[in-house]
């Protein structure tokens, strides 16, 4: 009876110290919580002093690069598979060389790239935003969207520290600062500590001989949640987008929306609905135009390492373009990489500024 009781105060105080040491962490976790504020300035570096043209093409892609860590050859544990982060630096400095050399080899005036990290465990520490700008011939703006110093999950394998974020490279003249727009986080504590806050990275652009502005928004909206905090942001999305336009400004918004563009299922069904689930965008839902091409996919599922076969895969088209009015579309293509050195192919949006600014028969 005595050897019983023993047992349960070492058990009680085992859980005791258990119940103190989760208090202490989710505690230095709050306190150390990245809290942005609702609008920042994002410094814009390097030099570019040309204004944007009127009348003229113009290229832009968008890449959502899967911290140079989402090849062929990984899967992710969030997706139904069971990796976290390669298994060697060597993977991801040869994606992130490979993704600067396509970077390169392409006339880009613009480039929107997502999920880039500066500081973080699953990217081995590697500082991919310095990277891509230093190799870039205008200017750079990095905005993050995720900085956590310890993500407690998946056990026992944790992510550990993300830094990471959207970066803007653009061959034109931008100013000197950006601005970082908070988007809301559907997340609550203490889930919310250890979450991305997610934003839109604005770059204004004036026109030559013009007072009107070039818009530019690089984004990556929510993707694991109920479609509730997607929604919210779109909304927020959608009213920047149509004030701007309300003012003349010319406004062009890219990057990952974790949601089907219009026509995307009709090629690439929805297979796998036990995880990762992207919503469906309305065409007739921001007062924009959208822009994508459906007929390549933009991004894969992660539950299992890519060998090339199209039959046993789950695609998505959710990376693409929303763009005012007064823009024309020329074009929208995704450039098929076969997923190789990232979950997502890059996108090619070319577009012209009308002169006369008037609403274009997109």
């Amino acid at each position: 009876m005595k050897n019983i009781s023993v047992a349960v105060k070492i058990a009680g105080c085992a859980a005791g110290l258990l119940v103190l040491a989760a208090v202490f962490f989710f505690g230095w976790l709050s306190l150390n919580e990245y809290r942005p504020s609702a609008t920042e300035a994002v410094p814009v570096k390097g030099n570019a002093p040309a204004r944007v043209p009127f009348e003229k093409p113009l290229e832009l892609y968008s890449w959502n690069i899967g911290y140079a860590a989402l090849d062929a050859a990984q899967d992710f544990i969030l997706d139904g598979g069971s990796g976290v982060r390669p298994s060697s630096r060597g993977f991801v400095e040869n994606n992130t060389w490979a993704i600067q050399s396509f970077l390169a080899s392409r006339a880009a005036d613009f480039v929107f790239l997502q999920e880039v990290d500066v500081n973080s465990r699953r990217s081995y520490g590697i500082d991919q935003a310095d990277y891509f700008a230093g190799s870039w011939r205008g200017t750079s703006a990095f905005a993050l969207n995720y900085f956590c110093k310890f993500v407690p999950y998946p056990f026992p394998r944790f992510l550990g520290r993300i830094e990471s974020g959207l970066l803007t490279l653009n061959t034109f003249y931008a100013g000197t600062q950006a601005e970082r727009i908070a988007l809301p986080s559907p997340f609550g504590w203490p889930v919310r500590t250890a979450q991305l806050k997610r934003c839109l990275l604005v770059e204004r652009l004036p026109i030559a001989d013009s007072d009107r502005e070039l818009v530019l928004i690089n984004l990556h909206m929510e993707a694991y949640d109920s479609g509730e905090g997607r929604a919210a942001q779109m909304r927020i999305l959608a009213d920047f987008l149509n004030a701007e336009y309300a003012k003349g400004n010319y406004c062009v918004a890219g990057g990952d929306f974790n949601a089907n563009f219009p026509g995307a299922e009709d090629n690439f069904p929805l297979v796998d609905t036990d995880h990762f689930m992207p919503g469906t965008i309305e065409p007739d839902s921001a007062g924009g135009v959208w822009a994508a091409d459906s007929a390549v996919p933009s991004a894969r599922l992660l539950d299992r390492p890519y060998n090339g076969d199209r039959e046993d895969n789950q695609f998505y088209v959710i990376d693409g373009f929303l763009v005012s009015p007064n823009v024309r579309v020329d074009s929208v293509r995704t450039i098929d990489l076969d997923f190789k050195n990232s979950d997502h192919n890059p996108v090619k949006l070319t577009f012209t500024l009308p002169q006369d600014g008037a609403d274009t028969a997109n």
